[in-house]
């Protein structure tokens, strides 16, 4: 009994901090910023039944710890403010974070895209010299996956400068400075977010296994856990590193392509840690920070055969334990996958569940098909993915008249031979270079023919006299798609297809790395540049 007490005690000094001396959590610290407009928690550790005084700007409010030694106050909502203000949390000590701002704070996630920083962005130079902007900051949450939800979390708030931005995330970035300049105020972004991650390390475990939906995945991811033999792994991994750099050698002799360089499974595990690792290591510690709204920027690591049709379910579950979490409706959108080459139908599916999920309220989607890049994972256009999430949040948001988003499918009717769809979002509706393409139409044998398609009257008509009975059509399904319907503010509409048969998923073939012809190498000096994490 003895030593069950003891591991139970070591237990929670892992998911805890240490107590005594009055402490603030991470996020309450020098250049934080505050949500305006709604209550703010402020929570620390102290020893437990200390009284403990958190001071800011005119208000005052008294706690005591409890018996865990947490405790916790709650600010009255207060007006968005840019003169800095001090907050002080006094006990038997006392701390005071300076230099803090009231506004907008924004919650940013997902995997590596939301993790690319403003300096491999495109333009970095031009937006450095652009980025004093003091009233912009950025909390880059560095904690690592946990098998337990923890309370604490390392970072810092980091002031917007010239000599700062580079380390900043792009997409949060970039969506954060559209909305201080559009509404004049403060904004803080916290940057929770990790390479090569999928979905089901930023959802909670006990969520994804009580649901009916993702039972069949979860029970193979959680088999394949229990079954890696680190030893053995470890081996195979060695073995296949020495077989590549082989290959490599040779292939760069040859001035042929490399292929691409295998992942250390550990490494793997580490970085993703197991289904909901990442839930409990980088976003429970922020919970109940105040936020105005959430954005999320992954799907690239679902797309395999194995879950992409499994994103369906796991993007609302996801939406909808965060905000059970906040304990309110945050406003939540995301980015929808942009056009990228060989990630066959998986990479559609993801596509299909983002749209699929904007049934529940209070979200919203950025469309990118039209500023992806073939042969890179990573696109560099990250100022037009944060502006249009920006265009969302003003819009539906923070109430600005404006258009917010792209058309998309309302509906659609089989009239005399063709197929007639309707869109949301559709004023001006309009056809790029004055041509739609990516349109397929199929009758009862579902085989798909390529489609003439045209505006007429603020719809669009699909056809193809070879299928003159008409059932479904199908709008840029294919992974790297061509956008050509817009609407008149400059907006792509979302992929989209109007019949749910089946999708046959294949692995997508493994897109080589071209090595440069001059100069062959007898040593491998660098990995492939471009390669999708998974």
């Amino acid at each position: 009994m003895k030593s069950l007490a003891f591991l139970a005690a070591l237990s929670a000094l892992m998911v805890a901090p240490s107590m005594a001396a009055v402490r603030l959590h991470p996020l309450f610290a020098e250049n934080a910023v505050f949500q305006c407009d709604k209550p703010v928690p402020v929570w620390g550790w102290a020893d437990m039944g200390e009284e403990v005084a958190v001071t800011f700007a005119d208000q005052s409010k008294t706690v005591k710890a409890d018996e865990q030694g947490k405790w916790m106050v709650k600010l009255d909502a207060m007006k968005a403010s840019a003169i800095p203000g001090v907050l002080t949390a006094k006990g038997t000590n006392t701390i005071t974070a300076k230099n803090i701002l009231v506004g907008e704070v924004w919650l940013g996630s997902g995997q590596s895209n939301m993790a690319m920083t403003v300096n491999r962005a495109k333009d970095f130079e031009k937006e450095k010299q652009a980025a004093e902007l003091p009233q912009i900051r950025m909390f880059t949450v560095k904690s690592t996956p946990s098998d337990k939800p923890q309370s604490i979390c390392e970072g810092q708030w980091v002031e917007c400068s010239p000599d700062t931005v580079a380390g900043f995330s792009a997409t949060a970035y970039f969506f954060g400075r559209e909305i201080h300049r559009e509404l004049k105020l403060p904004v803080g972004i916290i940057n929770s977010s990790v390479g090569g991650t999928p979905i089901d390390s930023w959802i909670s475990a006990e969520a994804q296994r009580a649901s009916a939906d993702l039972k069949p995945l979860i029970a193979e991811l959680e088999g394949n856990a229990k079954v890696l033999d680190p030893a053995m792994a470890q081996a195979q991994y060695e073995k296949q590193l020495e077989r590549w750099e082989a290959l490599s050698k040779q292939a760069r002799t040859e001035g042929k392509p490399v292929p691409r360089k295998p992942q250390n499974p550990l490494e793997v595990r580490k970085r993703k840690g197991n289904i909901g690792g990442l839930y409990n290591g980088k976003i429970a510690p922020l919970v109940p920070y105040a936020l105005r709204g959430v954005l999320w920027y992954q799907g690239e690591a679902n797309t395999t055969p194995q879950k992409a049709s499994f994103y369906q379910y796991q993007l609302p579950l996801l939406v909808n334990e965060w905000r059970g979490q906040w304990g309110e409706e945050l406003p939540f959108a995301w980015v929808q996958l942009p056009n990228y080459a060989n990630r066959a139908d998986g990479w559609c599916l993801v596509r299909e569940a983002m749209l699929k999920t904007l049934k529940l309220p209070k979200t919203g989607m950025a469309v990118t098909i039209d500023v992806g890049e073939a042969k890179d994972i990573h696109p560099k256009n990250k100022q037009a993915v944060g502006q249009r999430l920006a265009l969302w949040a003003l819009g539906s948001v923070y109430g600005k008249t404006r258009e917010f988003s792209g058309p998309l499918l309302d509906g659609h009717d089989v009239e005399k031979g063709r197929v007639v769809l309707s869109f949301t979002h559709a004023d001006g509706l309009t056809a790029k270079e004055g041509e739609l393409k990516e349109f397929l139409i199929a009758g009862e044998d579902r085989q798909w023919k390529p489609a003439k398609a045209e505006i007429v009257d603020g719809k669009v008509q699909v056809s193809n006299p070879e299928v003159p009975a008409p059932v479904a059509v199908r709008y840029a399904w294919k992974d790297n798609c061509l956008a050509t319907l817009f609407n008149s503010a400059g907006l792509p509409a979302s992929p989209f297809r109007t019949d749910d048969w089946p999708v046959k998923l294949e692995e997508p073939p493994v897109r080589p790395v071209r090595a440069k012809a001059a100069k062959p190498s007898t040593t491998v000096s660098e990995t492939p540049k471009v390669q999708p994490q998974q």
